[in-house]
């Protein structure tokens, strides 16, 4: 197990790029995939999510080149059967939309990951795909990965989500613009709307009404020439880490700000950072924007469990934000965090404690009473998860002795040189 240790080193200061959605880059390769033709991808994400996406689609028989200069060219159109399963690694938006995208192909699939994935949950795409006749199987009573995926024709039909999850809606979609008729997905909060965006640049149509999204089939994919945006969720990093080091000041540049995934932002600015954006413009269908945040003073608050779905990736930032926070902070609704690549309820409540924080520990999420900047530090045990071992790093720059992450080798899952672009930002 690695393991980093980060202690105060002064403020963060000047300017920067995060790395390329995650999301965003693992939908336009598996669209492209459809696509009879090449699609290029510039500025994809780096991270191994991103290669577990690309590994897929070349099982699939796709043609897959990388390069600094072109970005990433897949060459899709009529897909293959594999010889082998198809192994997602640890991401669950490869294995939920590849489940969607294969669950109309004339063929036979295994879906699998590792064995932090064997771990999530399944139903909740399993079930919505059967309702246009896909025919899924998976472990245990068809909760847990791997997924079995018996291709045959899908017909369009109206699903109801039970879940709020842009996974989920977003397999669903891909099966919908494979299947005969028109696919509607209605959820019961609104979820990232990234393959809602992309489609129309692939040449699908996509109606909106309400709660609903609606595709018609089968549609015929054109290559598409997409520029993804940085990711907002690994700029939330650095957001977070210059409001709780004393003098900071940064900047972020051309960082995807897309409504359904910036909810962190508005955190930010009612626990009393100093946040302001510029530069506004859209790229490939999504809003960007440079976003300046300064070091300010953090106070304690409450999280609705309705504001709680758009700031799922960001709970543990919210988390290390609270244990910095003058008060106290309560976060409920947030069960669905303890079926993420950690328990991160469990594993978030622990580290905090593991640095000298007090956290009483709900079903679905905490309450956590601030120290106002005044942070022992000590070690953290990340249990494998990327984001709380992201998290963890940026609270070790203002905890009075530093932290050490174990575990700090899986922030490669999303964002590779994150640990080289803090440090590159302290002054």
């Amino acid at each position: 197990m690695s393991r980093a240790r980060i202690g105060p080193r002064g403020a963060l200061c000047g300017e920067a790029r995060v790395p390329g959605d995650k999301s965003i880059t693992q939908r336009a390769i598996l669209l492209a995939a459809l696509a009879s033709g090449t699609t290029r991808i510039r500025g994809a994400n780096p991270g191994l999510d991103t290669r577990a996406a690309l590994g897929i689609v070349r099982q699939l028989g796709a043609r897959v080149s990388a390069t600094v200069r072109e970005g990433i060219l897949v060459r899709g159109g009529t897909l293959q059967e594999s010889d082998r399963v198809l192994d997602a690694r640890n991401s669950g938006t490869a294995l939920r939309l590849a489940t969607g995208l294969l669950a109309a192909q004339p063929f036979l699939s295994v879906l699998t990951g590792d064995a932090s994935l064997r771990r999530r949950p399944v139903a909740r795409v399993i079930e919505p795909l059967r309702v246009l006749g896909a025919d899924l199987t998976a472990r245990q009573g068809d909760r847990l990965p791997p997924i079995v995926v018996r291709g045959r024709p899908l017909q369009g039909a109206a699903v109801i989500t039970a879940v709020p999850s842009a996974q989920v809606k977003s397999a669903v979609l891909l099966a919908g613009i494979q299947a005969q008729g028109i696919t509607s997905v209605r959820e019961p909060a609104f979820t990232r709307d990234h393959t809602e965006r992309m489609l129309p640049h692939f040449g699908v149509p996509v109606e909106r009404e309400g709660m609903a999204v609606r595709v018609r089939g089968p549609a015929t994919l054109q290559p598409a020439d997409l520029e993804v945006p940085g990711d907002f969720s690994a700029a939330s990093f650095l957001l977070a880490a210059a409001s709780i080091v004393r003098g900071s000041d940064i900047t972020l540049k051309g960082v995807g700000v897309n409504p359904t995934r910036t909810a962190f932002l508005d955190h930010l600015e009612r626990v009393g950072s100093g946040l302001m954006r510029g530069n506004e413009r859209v790229t490939t269908g999504e809003p960007v924007a440079d976003l300046r945040v300064r070091a300010g003073k953090i106070r304690g608050t409450r999280v609705a469990p309705e504001a709680v779905p758009r700031l799922i990736d960001e709970l543990p930032l919210v988390a290390v934000l609270a244990a910095f926070a003058d008060g106290k902070t309560v976060v409920r609704g947030a069960d669905e965090l303890r079926v993420k690549e950690s328990d991160r309820v469990a594993t978030v409540a622990a580290g905090l404690r593991a640095i000298g924080v007090e956290v009483e520990e709900h079903p679905d999420g905490w309450t956590i009473h601030g120290k106002g900047g005044r942070i022992r530090g000590g070690t953290v045990d990340a249990a494998g998860d990327h984001r709380i071992a992201m998290a963890f790093m940026v609270a070790g720059l203002a905890a009075r002795e530093g932290i050490t992450v174990l575990g700090a080798e899986s922030a490669r899952v999303s964002d590779p040189g994150f640990l080289n672009r803090l440090r590159g930002l302290l002054r």
